[in-house]
């Protein structure tokens, strides 16, 4: 079957929108026709290490469709079903190492076989593993649950499921772009204060007060860890890096409050979930004198279950997915909806339509 698809030809080109051709599912796979995509940052840093990835390769992890084909082995999916295209497995898979590895889909370009980073969500019509597909309500919005995939999952999931935070739990969050905004909500939903927000863009941080933020902190202008511990009295509770770039990454520990001697008297707990720099400094007494704990969240949900109650809440206005999608562009206008994302100029998250 003939498709189309923004490919990753190489580093420093732009992508190339193209037919590409899908071949029948295999036993464990669906094709998924989408209706959008959504424009995460990881893409962003991806191409811009380009020499890391097969060429060619089709990138994007969050989009929502109808599935069209179903592979033999397929239990819980059919023709027709409405569902999220997500890069986190819905059976909760346990394994170490990071992302999983596996085979390339069958997709190809020109010929040569297509590469991609667990899923791939930039094209038409989707080859996905089925446990990569997660089925929702028809009356479920897919431009709305098309972010659900990765923005609201890895935001959100930080902080109920890693963090756990609870009422009364002061919590910052560092950037204030897609994923950024799902964990300052998610703080709100669960009754945390304050919610800080810091970022160096006002425009950021005063969306960022319709999700939840009751405070905000520009650290283009000011010491962002000073002005958390004013606002604050003795660090926060939690602290959440969403952009993974180096300053915000150390950030966010001396940002928690210090705990000290004694079996219960641990510090403030900071939350990596940007997709990381190579290299960071610590100071190593944060962790010994302070009793601090630095943790990691790689899509920390439970796709079946909370994307349900994701796109419920959006339905009862808790969660507004609809403020959060901000921006829409069509397949053929990917590469400036890239260019805008990278040079800052979009609030919330911006999708694709296919």
């Amino acid at each position: 079957m003939k498709s189309r698809a923004a490919v990753f030809v190489g580093k420093d080109q732009p992508l190339a929108v193209d037919e590409i051709e899908v071949p029948d599912p295999r036993a464990d796979q669906v094709i998924v026709r989408l209706s959008f995509t959504g424009l995460c940052h990881s893409q962003l840093h991806q191409m811009a290490a380009g020499e890391r990835l097969e060429t060619p390769s089709i990138l994007g992890h969050e989009a929502a469709g109808h599935v069209t084909h179903v592979g033999s082995g397929v239990k819980d999916l059919k023709e027709g079903d409405q569902v999220i295209v997500t890069w986190v497995s819905k059976y909760n898979d346990v394994f170490s190492g990071g992302l999983p590895a596996q085979d390339p889909p069958g997709t190809t370009y020109k010929g040569k076989p297509i590469s991609e980073v667990v899923v791939h969500a930039w094209a038409q019509d989707v080859l996905a593993l089925e446990k990569y597909v997660v089925k929702i309500n028809d009356d479920d919005r897919p431009d709305l649950a098309a972010i659900v995939g990765c923005a609201v999952l890895t935001g959100a999931g930080a902080v109920k499921n890693t963090a756990k935070v609870r009422p009364g739990n002061s919590v910052v969050v560092i950037g204030a772009g897609g994923v950024g905004l799902s964990a300052i909500q998610m703080a709100s939903i669960l009754h945390a204060y304050p919610v800080i927000a810091v970022d160096l863009d006002d425009g950021k941080l005063e969306f960022a007060r319709q999700f939840g933020a009751t405070h905000t902190i520009n650290s283009a202008n000011t010491d962002a860890v000073e002005a958390i511990h004013q606002l604050t009295g003795v660090g926060a509770d939690f602290a959440f890096d969403t952009i993974g770039v180096r300053a915000a990454t150390e950030q966010i520990l001396p940002a928690v409050r210090a705990g000290g001697m004694g079996a219960d008297n641990r510090g403030g707990t900071a939350v990596l979930v940007g997709m990381p720099d190579p290299e960071i400094t610590i100071d190593p007494n944060l962790f010994m004198l302070g009793q601090r704990s630095f943790l990691g969240s790689l899509g920390a949900t439970y796709p079946i279950e909370d994307f349900e109650m994701f796109l419920r809440w959006q339905k009862e206005g808790k969660f507004p997915l609809d403020k959060l999608v901000t921006k829409r562009f069509k397949l053929e206008e990917i590469n400036e909806a890239c260019d805008e994302l990278r040079a800052g100029k979009i609030l919330g998250r911006a999708v694709i339509e296919l």
